[in-house]
């Protein structure tokens, strides 16, 4: 690590990796106060309007996403994820940072208990390239053993459907285990967290209809399956 790097994190300008935390721990002899702390330090990672989705998502039961364009954070790969967030021309430092919390977010559904995730993706997504060949086949296969996870659900909204529900963009319905249920929308500068009963009411209907028109759970795999071989082609 350069010197100037490791000032920058002393100075709070930086965030520090989780590597690093151990690291800390073992030189200063902290048993594990470091790596206890780092998930807490490493959520200013997001932006400020961000962490409250984060928040909400952690305490979720349930997650429907619908996505358009990328896979959603939950399901990315380190490298499918320094791709996407390289694309904002931000510094590497800052995108080491931002693909540190998105990564640390992936933790959830590695719980006990984990939510219940899920996904339509549109077709367009198996084929957009993010980063190298290498790395979408990373990614492509990453989504195929998380496709058998008994608590994800992974279906494909393929190009014949034509016109579909979801025409207005990506968004994210969560199930939360207290309070009522809200819904994350994207937006160009920042995403928006709707709780409107009637708003959320709508999405998930509109999450029921894309799922109606997307492919059953075997065919979508069956695709991405076949995604995954274009790129070895």
């Amino acid at each position: 690590m350069a010197p100037s790097l490791l000032n920058k994190i002393e100075a709070a300008q930086r965030l520090p990796t989780k590597e690093l935390s151990a690291l800390a721990d073992e030189k200063f002899g902290t048993g594990d106060h470091f790596k206890r702390l780092w998930p807490l330090v490493i959520k200013y990672a997001y932006p400020k309007w961000f962490r409250p989705y984060v928040e909400l998502e952690a305490a979720a039961t349930r997650i429907r996403s619908f996505e358009v364009q990328s896979v959603p954070g939950l399901l990315q790969t380190a490298d499918y994820a320094r791709a996407i967030l390289g694309t904002r021309r931000n510094n590497p430092d800052k995108v080491a940072e931002m693909v540190s919390a998105r990564l640390e977010r992936q933790n959830i559904l590695k719980r006990q208990q984990p939510p219940e995730l899920w996904v339509v993706l549109d077709e367009n997504v198996l084929h957009r390239r993010a980063g190298g060949v290498d790395t979408m086949r990373r990614q492509l296969e990453h989504l195929k053993e998380v496709a058998e996870s008994p608590n994800v659900v992974l279906q494909v909204l393929p190009y014949d459907v034509g016109v579909h529900a979801g025409n207005e963009g990506p968004f994210a319905a969560l199930t939360l285990d207290e309070g009522p249920n809200v819904v994350y929308v994207d937006g160009f500068l920042q995403g928006q967290i709707i709780a409107e009963t009637e708003h959320v009411s709508t999405a998930e209907r509109v999450y029921d209809l894309l799922a109606a028109d997307a492919l059953s759970i075997g065919r979508s795999y069956d695709l991405i399956d076949r995604a995954l071989k274009d790129l070895y082609a």
